[in-house]
């Protein structure tokens, strides 16, 4: 359904594209850009990206060069971060033993290492402990918690879970076992009964950085500890660690998770992609050398398209604690020997995740659920592997451009474990709490963007049609929004390297910081071949004879996709500029986003 032009006009006319969606330039105030443009010496367009993403007149230089020293937020600004910190310097000091609790996610990851590797530098050994996907599910558990004490912990540490499992820490209370929770996930009103619960989206919780990453929170954390042990004279005669060699860590929960990258994350997110460049991490080096990857300086995608489903690999269809030895290990050999794993589990989820796609779409297309009114899409199946459906969710959704859940049915317990991802303007991790709350769910949690959820297998179609009616409102603020907002018009031979790497300038790239969209008016298409994957290649011909390569992923069997192949000119095209590098060309291509043919806008 297109968006609502009421308000904004139609760039280039376009108010239905091929793929549904109404154009327009992105909103930017003229004052704003203006004072961008005197403030920083900035080009009217970059001026006036920086306006339209909301940068203040005096937030620019720090969102072009952001510091630590500037936007890293007072530890104590979070509910119970103090209490947190004297708490574990207090099970240091008397000798206990301290194990951490970790998702089995990137986020998850990236925080249990971070804590492994501050408390390595005490010269105490941290042990993780993940639980397995299948066997265990999402977040702590009662014969999890029963586990670590009987293997020796006084103290667990849970990473970005443990926020919502009431349950689970109050029978870790009444075991004798010591919790402290640190996380990010929506949670209840009542928090978990433990010595500290820190957590920026709990209510009440003053400090304003609820777009962290658990990776961020935990990344405060260790601030926290620093100042808490330095004030005891745990740094006597040792130097006290810098946590910003870490700082790598925090910049993978960032990217990987999704989170809003402004301010504070946003500063981690950029400085740990600095840290990450030199790729001292043995893990991370060894990971990218696997996936045949040239070291060099690190980007977004390296996080989130390299990196990250692989370490995610470990969780979704294998060992679940894989992608924590290898960010926590220092030794090479280690690290290479969990990559090579890492990766090649990651090739299997490939192969499980197209099978679950293609019957997905096959079912959701059987119901129209994807082109109706309904605010969000639930689709089911039997023996759907639980490890991938959120990945699926998320390929669903870009397909049809509504919320989307996933679950995959045991045929033998019927129970069913679903991940959903959203769209801009749905909460569906408030919609899920609240199914929840309703009965509707054995499990479930999540944040804006993403949710997790276990239900049996008879409460589907009621879980449906719950969050179809919980939803309706927000899916109208959501068509509202789903604009494809253009930063600036060029043409094919203005895409040069030069304009490419002073948009970059804007990076790392995510929510709230969307990557910068540029449009192409009245393109021929050339030599268009569809590849592997449903991926479309092919050249981008202006009316004066000027070339562009590009790429649309995903869309073969699209009308994008179908209008590419069938080589139609006089289309308009929206689309990021990527660098193109490939034997040492240096020059850009263009990714498509979307299209329009003008005579049917």
């Amino acid at each position: 359904m297109p968006a609502d032009g009421a308000t904004s006009p139609a760039f280039l006319g376009i108010s239905r594209s091929l793929s549904g969606r109404g154009w327009r330039l992105r909103p930017a105030e003229p004052g704003l850009t203006r004072a961008h443009m005197q403030a920083l010496h900035l080009e009217e367009p970059m001026a006036r990206a920086l306006a339209a993403r909301g940068v203040a007149a005096d937030q620019g230089e720090n969102f072009l060069q952001p510091t630590l020293r500037a936007l890293f937020p007072d530890p104590s600004s979070f509910m119970d971060m103090d209490v947190a910190a004297a708490a574990i310097i207090d099970a240091v000091q008397a000798g206990e033993s301290i194990h951490v609790f970790a998702d089995y996610d990137v986020d998850g990851a990236s925080s249990a290492a971070l804590l492994v590797r501050w408390f390595r530098h005490l010269d105490v050994e941290l042990p993780i402990y993940v639980p397995d996907r299948l066997t265990e599910g999402y977040g702590p558990s009662s014969s999890a918690f029963d586990k670590l004490k009987a293997s020796g912990a006084d103290l667990v540490v849970t990473v970005d879970c443990g926020a919502a499992a009431n349950e689970a820490v109050a029978h870790a209370a009444a075991i004798g076992l010591k919790v402290v929770v640190i996380d990010h996930h929506m949670m209840r009103e009542e928090p978990p009964a433990c010595l500290a619960v820190v957590n920026p989206n709990r209510p009440g919780c003053g400090s304003g950085q609820g777009n962290l990453a658990a990776a961020g929170v935990v990344f405060v954390l260790l601030a926290a500890l620093n100042r808490e042990a330095r004030g005891r004279g745990l740094f006597a005669g040792r130097a006290e660690p810098d946590i910003r060699q870490w700082l790598d860590l925090a910049a993978m929960g960032a990217i990987c998770d999704v989170t809003g990258l402004t301010g504070f994350n946003r500063a981690l997110t950029s400085l740990g992609l600095k840290v990450m460049s030199s790729w001292r991490n043995p893990g991370l080096s060894a990971l990218l050398a696997v996936a045949g990857a040239e070291p060099g300086p690190a980007k977004s995608n390296h996080a989130g398209f390299i990196l990250g489903p692989r370490i995610n690999a470990g969780g979704r269809i294998g060992k679940s604690d894989l992608g924590a030895r290898l960010l926590s290990t220092d030794d090479p050999v280690e690290a290479r020997q969990l990559a090579l794993e890492l990766d090649a589990l990651n090739i299997e989820r490939r192969e499980v995740e197209t099978q679950v796609t293609e019957e997905a779409v096959r079912r959701v297309e059987a119901t129209g659920a994807h082109r109706d009114d309904s605010a969000m899409i639930v689709v089911a199946g039997e023996d759907w592997h639980p490890g991938v459906v959120g990945i699926v969710a998320g390929r669903l959704r870009e397909r049809w451009r509504k919320p989307v859940i996933v679950i995959g049915i045991d045929p033998i317990n019927r129970i069913g474990k679903g991940s959903g991802r959203s769209q801009p303007g749905i909460n569906l991790g408030r919609g899920i709490q609240a199914a929840w709350r309703d009965g509707l769910l054995l499990a479930g949690g999540g944040h804006a963007m993403a949710a997790g959820l276990t239900t049996a297998s008879d409460r589907i179609d009621d879980l449906r049609d719950y969050l179809n009616a919980k939803l309706a409102e927000e899916r109208i603020e959501a068509i509202a929004q789903d604009w494809v907002d253009v930063d600036v018009l060029i043409d094919p031979r203005a895409a040069t390297r030069d304009l490419f790497e002073a948009f970059e300038q804007l990076a790392p790239f995510g929510p709230a910081n969307p990557e910068p969209l540029f449009a192409l008016e009245g393109v021929q298409v050339r030599d268009a071949v569809a590849m592997n994957g449903g991926h479309v290649r092919c050249r981008l011909v202006a009316p004066d004879g000027a070339s562009l390569r590009a790429i649309s992923w995903r869309c073969a069997d699209l009308p994008t996709g179908k209008a590419l192949l069938a080589g139609q000119g006089g289309l308009h095209l929206v689309g990021r500029l990527k660098a193109d590098d490939w034997n040492g060309r240096r020059g850009v291509q263009f990714e498509i986003e979307d299209a329009a043919d003008p005579r049917m806008a």
